[in-house]
This record gives C-alpha cells, sequence and structure tokens, in this order.
C-alpha cells in the first residue's frame, strides 16, 4: 500500500483548532492518523502569519495558537516545491498546487472555493474536509 500524504489548507487547520469536534477538525485527526501532512517552507509561513493575526486573540490565545502550528509543522514531511504553477485564481493558493505536485500528495483538504473549484488538479483530489470524512482509506 502506498503511503498517503495530506495538505491541509490553512482554513481547514484554524477551523480545527476552533473545534477539534468540526468536519475540520474531524478530517485533521483522520489525516494524521492515515498518512503523513505536508508542508513546505512557504505553507508553513502561511500557517504562521494566519495563526499570528490579532484577529483571532478573541477565539484562542496566541500561544495556543503557535504551539498547535508548530506541532503540525513539526509532525509534517517538509518538501520543496520545483516548480512553479500559476493555476489557481487567488495567486497565494499556487504554493498548495506546488506542493502537492512536487510531493505527489493523495489529497489538499480546503474550505477554499478558489482550490476546490480545481479539482482534480493533476489528478490530485482537492476536497472539502467533509468530503474527506467520506473517503474509504
Amino acid at each position: 500500500m502506498n503511503p498517503e500524504f495530506w495538505i491541509l489548507d490553512t482554513n481547514i487547520l484554524l477551523r480545527a483548532l476552533m473545534n477539534e469536534n468540526s468536519e475540520a477538525g474531524i478530517a485533521l485527526k483522520k489525516a494524521r492518523e492515515t498518512g503523513t501532512l505536508l508542508v513546505s517552507a512557504e505553507t508553513a509561513s502561511e500557517y504562521f502569519n494566519v495563526f499570528s493575526r490579532p484577529k483571532f486573540e478573541k477565539y484562542v490565545s496566541l500561544e495556543t495558537r503557535l504551539t498547535f502550528i508548530e506541532n503540525i509543522i513539526s509532525n509534517a514531511l517538509s518538501v520543496e516545491p520545483k516548480e512553479r504553477i500559476n493555476a489557481c485564481r487567488d495567486p497565494k493558493d499556487n504554493m498548495f498546487l506546488e506542493l502537492a505536485v512536487t510531493a505527489g500528495a493523495s489529497c489538499i483538504i480546503t474550505g477554499d472555493q478558489d482550490l476546490l473549484v480545481l479539482h482534480p488538479f493533476n489528478d490530485i483530489p482537492i476536497v472539502s474536509a467533509a468530503d474527506f470524512l467520506t473517503w474509504e482509506i
């Protein structure tokens, strides 16, 4: 059986932190139990940037947010994309496609319509957390 490599978009991780029993939270748990999360320097930077935003302080402390994302990154496989891709209507989301293509990801899990409309991309499924939860792995 081939190993499973998952990419979780920033919005999925943030929703998982806010509510571990949400679809995003359960999808994160499933991804960690069934395979390996993938990150790149660029996606890790995006995670830290978003998780550090003051607007989330009213929900979860900065310390908790940073501890959470540090745990995600330190337990993920770091891969540096080998090619630039310009396929997403939101250019900042291309980093997830680049990581997926370089690493041969099994799937990108996202709530971002800019990525979801590309499903599948280079034979890589792009699905919502709810759809990921229905997959047999």
